[in-house]
């Protein structure tokens, strides 16, 4: 038997996104690799949370694919026009 409990308060600990659509962002180095390269990316759309974080849809102009990463992969590109 399902019990629902009364007067829940409805989860606020879900994660928001912290990225726009059309915002500039690059994709974090990791310690000890040396970054590819320092590509910028636009964030396309907004995808549901994963493992905790959300998750973004990205392409870079230097590309012909849209990538999938999650939030914490990602920062704000604070030069977008290097």
């Amino acid at each position: 038997m399902i019990r629902f409990q009364q007067n829940a308060r409805p989860r606020t600990d879900t994660p928001t996104h912290l990225f726009a659509i059309g915002q500039t962002v690059r994709m974090k180095s990791r310690i000890g690799l040396v970054q590819k390269t320092a590509e910028l990316f636009q964030i396309k759309s907004k995808l549901p949370v994963k493992d905790g974080s959300p998750q973004y849809r990205i392409r870079s102009d230097e590309e012909t694919y849209e990538r999938v990463t999650t939030e914490d992969n990602l920062e704000v590109a604070d030069n977008p026009s290097a």
